[in-house]
């Protein structure tokens, strides 16, 4: 694979309160949780340093002095932090704050609150090499539930076999949003950074048949609340340990 395929910029999103993870999360935001001693952040952005990305976008709300200081030292991918301390901005509206940041060719989402051990290939190269943007405005890394840990909810997405997606419902043949994508920014255009989830632009995509789907190699692991932290770190040994 050629580099100039991988997307060079992400956008990590780190501005959630983290409710559920209290009481952990009343003194630290939650992408500052470690499991098995890496915070759940340098768990997204050490996946983005391995294939090269440059840049991470990393948006803070929540006690975002924490976040700020604990990725100043980061060299690899270089940070640049989209600030929301005036407004939580949602999933979508915080994308389309940072677009000056992003830039205008497709980009990577991570959001910071989940991870996933690769199995193989790195799953981010997996996402890049099925990016097909004469096809598609968002690709998106999806898990069988039997390759989750700390899932608690239903399926998300049904996948055709082309690749392109529609609403599960919770169907048990569905697959689960594994909390990382590609997306081209053309799909933001006349947006204003105001609050606004990305399952509208979801729903935007799968109605012009554009939403596509890649299903993850390896483990895909959530941590929603505190009595997850301990799942979580027994399904990385094992995952790691699979890996050898």
């Amino acid at each position: 694979m050629s580099a100039a395929r991988i997307p060079s910029v992400a956008m990590v999103l780190a501005a959630g309160l983290g409710k559920r993870m209290r009481p952990i999360t009343e003194t630290m935001p939650k992408p500052l949780v470690k499991i098995s001693g890496k915070t759940l952040l340098d768990w997204g952005l050490d996946s983005l340093a391995e294939i090269g990305v440059e840049k991470a976008v990393v948006n803070v709300h929540y006690l975002p002095d924490q976040i700020v200081a604990h990725v100043a030292s980061r060299r690899t991918p270089r940070i640049a932090i989209a600030d929301e301390r005036d407004g939580l901005l949602d999933s979508a509206g915080g994308i389309v704050k940072a677009l000056p940041e992003l830039g205008t060719k497709p980009f990577y989402i991570v959001n910071a609150d989940t991870f996933w051990i690769d199995a193989g290939e790195p799953n981010l190269n997996r996402l890049a090499l099925a990016w097909d943007d004469a096809r598609m405005d968002i690709l998106i890394m999806l898990a069988a539930l039997s390759q989750a840990t700390g899932h608690s909810g239903g399926t998300d997405f049904l996948m055709a076999p082309d690749g392109r997606l529609s609403r599960a419902r919770g169907a048990p043949e569905g697959l689960i949003y594994a909390g990382a994508a590609i997306i081209h920014p053309r799909i933001f255009a006349g947006a204003e950074p105001t609050p606004a989830s990305l399952n509208r632009y979801f729903d935007e995509a799968i109605s012009a048949g554009r939403l596509h789907g890649m299903q993850m190699q390896g483990s895909w692991i959530t941590v929603g609340t505190p009595d997850a932290i301990a799942p979580a770190e027994a399904a990385v040994k094992r995952a790691l340990e699979g890996t050898k």
